[in-house]
């Protein structure tokens, strides 16, 4: 997208905070007023119906047309870990259950092995409300997702394992808005 970026008058799309579905968590929270997502103008040449993805700056893009986009704050994948490239939704789901993936799990036996039987969808769950699975070109899910979380101060941060991920509100929001076939385009991961 280009850098003309700038929000159209004052509106903010969403809530304002973490949310009930992150009411679980020990200490409260408060996501900061600029992650809010946000209508901001992006160019023309971007048409409706895609996400983009700028994993230095933390942002997704849901593009409405019109040189127009919702603009979330997202956390994204881990140096190394991200993988930059066009997809396609293929599923979505509510409540997703997951399981850790078997590169995560050699790569941190003790943070995934427990997990490698899968967990069932709910609060507790690291994909959070909702999940965009994306496919690549040959239409095969690729495990990259874009989902939820039930940890929201990873939001603005480089710390999965290469989803992207929204807090439970947001995620819940875009998802409601985007279709199977929907196009995402991951742009390259820079080192900082």
């Amino acid at each position: 997208m280009k850098r003309r970026e700038f929000i159209v008058g004052t509106a903010a799309v969403g809530l304002v905070s973490a949310g009930p579905a992150a009411a679980h968590q020990k200490a409260p929270f408060q996501l900061p007023p600029e992650y809010l997502p946000t209508i901001v103008e992006v160019g023309a040449e971007f048409p409706a119906g895609e996400i983009h993805v700028y994993p230095n700056a933390f942002k997704l893009y849901w593009t409405l047309g019109g040189g127009q986009a919702v603009r979330y704050t997202a956390g994204v994948g881990r140096p190394g870990l991200y993988h930059s490239g066009r997809y396609t939704v293929g599923a979505k789901r509510e409540w997703p259950s997951w399981r850790p993936t078997n590169a995560m799990i050699a790569r941190d036996p003790n943070a995934y092995a427990k997990f490698a039987d899968g967990m069932p969808g709910g609060i507790d769950n690291p994909l959070g409300a909702r999940a965009l699975y994306l496919f690549d070109d040959a239409g095969r899910d690729t495990y990259l997702r874009i989902h939820g979380t039930n940890d929201p101060r990873t939001i603005g941060r480089a710390v999965s394992n290469g989803c992207a991920r929204l807090t439970n509100d947001h995620i819940v929001d875009l998802y409601d808005q985007v279709p199977i076939g929907a196009v995402v385009n991951l742009y390259q991961q820079y080192p900082v």
